[in-house]
């Protein structure tokens, strides 16, 4: 639900005043988080430095895809633990 004009004006003032209050609404990876303001919803994301930086629509895509390899991998090595530990248990027995 949008916000009226005024109200979200007033809370960006709040923001430039005080300072903005992030909080993780995304974890990309273990070590790239995606943050958004609670009041006036300001995005922020984490670079490639681990620097903060705006969410632009580049950024966003370059989360989506590295959150789906870096998905795809973690899945890929459980599988592979897996595999590997009833491989070792066929062997003790």
């Amino acid at each position: 639900m949008k916000k009226p004009t005024s109200q979200q004006n007033a809370l960006k003032f709040v923001c430039d005043l005080i300072g903005h209050r992030y909080e993780v609404s995304k974890n990309v990876t273990s070590h790239v988080k995606e943050y958004t303001c609670k009041c006036c919803n300001h995005q922020l994301t984490t670079d490639s430095k681990g620097n903060l930086t705006a969410l632009t629509p580049k950024y966003r895509e370059i989360n989506r895809i590295l959150e789906r390899v870096y998905n795809s991998r973690r899945m890929r090595l459980k599988e592979k633990s897996f595999t590997s530990s009833i491989y070792e248990l066929r062997n003790i027995a």
